[in-house]
């Protein structure tokens, strides 16, 4: 055979097969296809006749690496990538609701979800409610023969209500064993909550945050049953919404994924001492964390929760402009929405994370314009405090 001419080395020299290469560290499938042996094997794949890859936005081996050790944590069946948080939770919704259907929600939601639910579902005749979940009574009252999902968020961006998702699945399957209840288990990560083993049928997660840990990846991630995965990622996923999950991506956040445990349990750690300090200085009025005696749901999150998280919600003795300064005075913490990094920050979320929310709704919500909600870091807890001390001591003067 003669030698290749030089286009065709530059695309096939070198390639070696991977049969006998074993690597520690899964290597980046950074290929949009994948080829076959033979026209019989890609029709086999395309049919779901045969196991395989062919294009890497129906699968790859970087999203099925990470989607198996997600559902491993959560002690569910299969789990599912996403290009970012938002498309896991409209990719999961899109494949349960229809026209005429309706969703029950909690008040408080992360802005964008908030948003989706109030502005987009309804335009497709979907009707929404938003009620208060932390009294699972409510939810008796709210449920309708239409009703197809219960969608909470707990702990909840950003004032950390706690809701009970074993009483709240009960009810809801109680009613109808078909309504699917969903939770997004981002402030919590499987490390210390796992919806599924208390009745919920979805968790989701922005992977952005503490899943990976290191800010910089976008990403999103379900876990389910292995019927309920394969109906998203056949419909929500690969055809509604094509939020696929890039293979670097997935690199970094299974890299993540192995010191999960070792940082949350720093960052909730740092989060009690903050939270205790910021509850005995008299300039501010409220500190809303689960680990505080004083949280509502301090018992619900001691019997729910293995830790209570690393999140805290502050509210100032003073209105919105007092808080900005404060957050201008700040030097350590980073003013910086996101959460879940290594790097404490702070931000206003009436004005920032949650500005999709009407006044009227911010108030029903229980976002007052003097709330401030802190991603406490992996740094020094006593550098932290100092931090704060420091810019509570400059508004004060």
């Amino acid at each position: 055979m003669k030698d290749k001419d030089f286009a065709t080395m530059q695309i096939h020299g070198g390639s070696i097969e991977q049969e006998n290469v074993r690597p520690l560290v899964s290597p980046i499938y950074q290929s949009a296809t994948f080829y076959f042996d033979n026209v019989e094997q890609g029709a086999a794949m395309f049919a779901g006749e045969e196991d395989g890859y062919f294009y890497t936005r129906i699968d790859n081996p970087n999203q099925r690496e990470l989607a198996a050790r997600l559902a491993e944590l959560e002690g569910g069946e299969a789990g599912l990538v996403f290009a970012s948080g938002m498309g896991a939770i409209s990719s999961a919704l899109w494949s349960l609701l229809s026209s005429g259907d309706h969703v029950i929600a909690c008040k408080t939601l992360y802005g964008c979800t908030y948003e989706l639910l109030n502005e987009g579902f309804p335009r497709f005749n979907i009707d929404v409610d938003f009620v208060d979940l932390c009294q699972t009574e409510n939810l008796k009252a709210s449920l309708r023969p239409e009703t197809k999902v219960v969608y909470i968020e707990t702990p909840a961006n950003p004032n950390l209500k706690i809701m009970n998702i074993k009483e709240l699945s009960d009810i809801a399957h109680a009613f109808n064993p078909e309504i699917k209840v969903l939770v997004d288990n981002t402030f919590a990560t499987p490390y210390l909550q796992r919806p599924l083993e208390l009745g919920a049928d979805i968790s989701l997660h922005s992977a952005t945050k503490y899943l990976n840990g290191h800010g910089d990846v976008i990403a999103g991630a379900l876990v389910a049953s292995a019927e309920m995965v394969e109906l998203i990622a056949g419909n929500g996923l690969r055809y509604l919404t094509g939020a696929v999950l890039s293979p670097f991506e997935c690199y970094l956040i299974c890299r993540g994924l192995k010191t999960l445990d070792i940082r949350m349990e720093k960052h909730c750690a740092n989060a009690q001492a903050v939270a205790e300090f910021l509850e005995q200085d008299e300039r501010v009025q409220r500190v809303l964390y689960p680990g505080l005696e004083s949280h509502p749901d301090y018992k619900l999150a001691q019997e729910q929760m293995k830790l209570p998280g690393a999140m805290i919600s502050f509210e100032l003795d003073g209105d919105k402009d007092y808080c900005a300064s404060f957050v201008n005075e700040c030097k350590l913490c980073r003013r910086a929405v996101s959460l879940g990094d290594a790097e404490t920050l702070i931000q206003h979320p009436a004005s920032m994370t949650h500005n999709t929310y009407s006044p009227e709704a911010l108030e029903d919500a229980d976002i007052a314009q003097n709330l401030l909600r802190i991603s406490i870091g992996l740094e020094s807890a006593t550098d932290i405090i100092e931090d704060l001390k420091q810019a509570l001591d400059a508004c004060s003067c």
